[in-house]
């Protein structure tokens, strides 16, 4: 069987990462979107450290995010960052 070409780990977690981008299309372009470990677990991250201001996120917002997260299974906590700073956190 022949493998897909460019199929590794990182290429699937970048093709997951813009998937979720593109479901969560509220949140600014400037934003950066990772996923880290803690502890036992992976959170996505959504970091607000290079948008102009901090983006506030509303209740509706955040059940999109949290929808978008679950379609795809990327991770059971969201953390809100600016920079280092932890600004908020999502557990579904």
């Amino acid at each position: 069987m022949d493998s897909l070409p460019n199929s590794t780990s990182a290429s699937f977690e970048k093709a997951a990462l813009a998937k979720f981008r593109s479901l969560a299309d509220c949140l600014p372009q400037d934003s950066k979107i990772f996923r880290e470990p803690w502890g036992r677990s992976t959170v996505l991250c959504i970091d607000f450290e290079s948008c102009p201001q901090f983006f506030p996120i509303d209740r509706q917002q955040t059940e999109l995010l949290a929808q978008a997260l679950a379609k795809l299974g990327l991770a059971n906590s969201i953390i809100f960052r600016d920079g280092s700073k932890i600004m908020g956190w999502k557990k579904m």
